[in-house]
């Protein structure tokens, strides 16, 4: 795997980085490791300079830009002359056995710019589970379809694991003007440019959602914003999925403004029904209490994501012009 640049973007990934590099290295044995850090506080820098003794393929990387995109594009400027093939690796999932060269296989046998994996969302705390029950259903993505299974098949969009290095070059890299949502935009860039997107369930990977309400809030209000973010610069239709949650806000607003009209409280109170009762059928088709809790993780992310969306459209500046050629990155 000389030819296989793999780039993993950290901030404070120490539970997650022993185990994650220990698979890595074994499965990409010749490849070159790059472990891209935002300025870890935790022990995660300590823990890849100690394998990186040991390792000479291994790398430890600043990234002053934090953004995981950013780190991306930094390595692929630093590291990337030489490969054929970038593998994207987050630290906070698991990872299928052979990942790395399973993806590389994929990606000769159909000779596609980028292949895609999809999601299981997994949970330890209770409220991580009602989270993950809501990510794992419609109710959470909207048929999203890198959140679900079935075939494998071309797609417009999934969860960033491999790509060919020149195409990542051609069309400029991740924009660094995005924290949230890149991969998207990154990819609507790569098929206007002619480029195959293959989406393949059998190495999707074990993803684990925030622990708390506020993080999750947090996540998905920034979700929001860069969907919103991505739309103003390409100048995309909203999808239905995506139209559906930006009801939230208005109801949320009208029952507060007219709180005495029940006309103006249906839409929220349908709203709160729906996800309620989904999450309860959840819980009771998985027998799980906690899974019950899918509803509420709903309204949360829902709520979070149409805020996000509606104040990046409403007060927000449009992102720049996206990149077009890797030589519009090297002189950021």
């Amino acid at each position: 795997m000389h030819d296989v640049l793999v780039v993993i973007p950290v901030l404070d990934e120490a539970e997650h980085l022993p185990d994650l590099l220990s698979q890595i290295l074994e499965d990409a044995k010749d490849a070159t490791i790059v472990v891209a850090d935002g300025g870890s506080t935790d022990g995660s820098r300590a823990i890849v300079s100690a394998l990186a003794r040991k390792h000479a393929n291994l790398r430890l990387m600043d990234n002053p830009a934090r953004a995981q995109g950013a780190g991306v594009n930094l390595a692929v400027r630093r590291f990337g002359n030489g490969h054929t093939w970038l593998v994207r690796v987050d630290a906070h999932a698991d990872y299928p056995a052979e990942y790395v060269s399973a993806l590389v296989s994929k990606a000769k046998e159909l000779s596609v710019e980028s292949v895609v994996v999809s999601m299981h969302t997994r949970g330890f705390s209770c409220f991580q589970c009602g989270v993950a029950a809501a990510q794992n259903s419609v109710l959470g993505t909207g048929g999203s379809a890198h959140r679900h299974g079935g075939a494998g098949r071309f797609v417009d969009h999934g969860h960033h694991a491999l790509m060919r290095i020149d195409a990542f070059r051609n069309v400029g890299g991740y924009c660094e003007h995005f924290t949230h949502n890149e991969d998207a935009e990154l990819d609507h860039r790569l098929r206007l440019n002619g480029g195959k997107i293959w989406l393949e369930p059998s190495l999707s990977i074990v993803y684990y959602p925030r622990r708390d309400p506020i993080a999750l809030f947090r996540q998905y209000r920034k979700y929001g914003q860069g969907r919103a973010r991505n739309q103003q610069r390409h100048q995309m239709p909203i999808k239905l999925r995506q139209l559906l949650p930006l009801s939230v806000l208005p109801a949320l607003l009208l029952i507060l403004l007219i709180p005495l009209s029940l006309l103006f409280a249906l839409p929220f109170l349908g709203w709160a029904a729906l996800s309620i009762g989904f999450g309860l059928y959840l819980g009771l088709r998985a027998r799980s209490r906690c899974a019950s809790v899918a509803g509420l993780a709903a309204m949360i992310m829902h709520s979070a994501w149409a805020i996000g969306y509606i104040h990046q459209r409403l007060f927000g500046f449009s992102p720049g012009q996206a990149p077009t050629a890797w030589t519009a990155l090297d002189s950021v």
